[in-house]
């Protein structure tokens, strides 16, 4: 048995299959004619009917904590920043932030997040893999491996799609190219390149005449890189296609809808997010970047707030109506959080110490805080979160297995985070 098939053979309930439960699959379903790879496939399909998607709301350049979701009103760090209620009794958050405060009850903001990274670049890739860089080994992002460990493989529409550029946040890595993220560089528009040019016959027929050059290749074009390339234009000619393209297509929402959201580019990323879940894509990222506010930082976090603040909480409204939110899991976070203390620009430096992250959706109990930080800001006074905790309760809410193992190409056995705990207080 090669190396990936037993790789595959890790996966469980959670997330992998071990032996057992492939012995079942096998039995239950070998009459069937089936591969192996077919009875894996099978089970990836049925994890995906259970639902679980997620929605990340990456904040490219570190939002500060004091601005958002841990503000220190009356200290001389909390800068100008004031303090509002929220609907959970006795939460107060930034008041940059009043329509998500009404919706806090859904929200499980950690205020104690950790790390020892302060570099954009190093921070963006562990917050999105739990592994710093490395030279050796390149590590699937987080909406990569979730996509590879959950996605159903026979929808029409790719299982990771990315809304807005992010620095450093990785891709498929040795996974492969098939999970590396589908670009949306815009959300107010269709994705580009997705219009056939010609009509569908005659389109299957160039598809047809490619595969036929590909076929007659010389040895010198390896195999593996045929099958590769040939995988991917074989998923995209099933993308452009399909009908389902139509939730890219914000244009059919209401009005009403679309208001609610905010027309920015933002606001139609979480609503373009909220239609892809709904069509069955498991991953998406909606980027909102220029975090990084060294300089004049009040106003630019108010600014920034005023972005976040509507389409977040309505993304988190509109869900739960539709009776998404119980398995759609809702990630807001930064690659680290900002300086207490102001400098003299009146802006905030970069700061891993402590910091805030918050979840919603897939069983994630609303309405807490976890995690505090000292008076000023500069401490983690209780419940320290490392990255590492903090992408296990990801991976928890998702119903994937955070121990899983897949292979990399060198053979070696690679877990999706290695070590860490689940945070259990976040979950009812």
């Amino acid at each position: 048995m090669s190396l990936q098939y037993r790789s595959q053979l890790t996966v469980n309930r959670d997330g992998v299959v071990g032996r057992r439960d492939f012995l079942k699959l096998v039995g239950a379903t070998g009459s069937a004619g089936l591969s192996l790879t077919d009875h894996v496939s099978l089970h990836a399909a049925e994890l995906r009917k259970q639902g679980m998607a997620c929605i990340l709301l990456w904040m490219g350049g570190g939002p500060s904590q004091l601005d958002t979701f841990d503000p220190k009103p009356g200290h001389a760090n909390g800068g100008d920043v004031k303090a509002i209620a929220t609907r959970t009794t006795g939460v107060q958050w930034s008041a940059n932030l009043p329509q998500l405060a009404e919706q806090s009850d859904k929200l499980a903001v950690f205020r104690s997040l950790t790390t020892k990274e302060g570099n954009h670049q190093r921070a963006s890739y562990l917050l999105h893999t739990s592994y710093v860089p490395s030279s050796s080994v390149n590590y699937p992002t987080l909406g990569s491996a979730v996509a590879h460990a959950i996605r159903n493989p026979t929808s029409e529409l790719p299982a990771f799609v990315r809304i807005g550029r992010t620095q450093n946040s990785g891709n498929g890595g040795f996974l492969g190219t098939e999970f590396d993220a589908f670009q949306m560089n815009s959300a107010t528009r269709m994705p580009d390149n997705v219009r056939p040019t010609t009509d569908e016959h005659r389109y299957q027929r160039r598809l047809g005449l490619l595969g036929k050059l590909e076929d007659s290749s010389g040895p010198e074009i390896a195999a593996g890189q045929i099958a590769d390339h040939r995988k991917l234009y074989e998923q995209a000619s099933r993308m452009v296609l399909s009908p389902s393209m139509q939730a890219f297509d914000v244009s059919r929402e209401a009005d009403k809808v679309r208001d609610a959201y905010g027309r920015g580019e933002f606001g139609t990323g979480c609503l373009v997010a909220r239609r892809l879940i709904e069509t069955g894509v498991t991953f998406v990222e909606v980027s909102l970047g220029n975090w990084d506010t060294h300089d004049n930082n009040g106003q630019r976090c108010a600014d920034l707030c005023g972005q976040l603040d509507r389409p977040f909480a309505y993304l988190l409204e509109d869900l739960s109506q539709r009776g998404l939110l119980d398995r759609t899991l809702v990630v807001w976070m930064g690659e680290f959080g900002r300086t207490p203390r102001l400098n003299p620009r009146g802006g905030r430096d970069h700061y891993p110490r402590a910091f805030s992250a918050a979840l919603a959706g897939a069983g994630v109990r609303g309405g807490q805080v976890i995690g505090t930080t000292s008076a000023n800001g500069e401490d983690v006074d209780d419940t320290p979160v490392t990255e590492k905790d903090f992408l296990q309760t990801i991976y928890k809410g998702l119903k994937i297995d955070a121990g899983r193992e897949n292979m990399s190409p060198i053979g070696r056995p690679i877990k999706l985070v290695d070590g860490g705990e689940p945070v259990a207080a976040a979950f009812a």
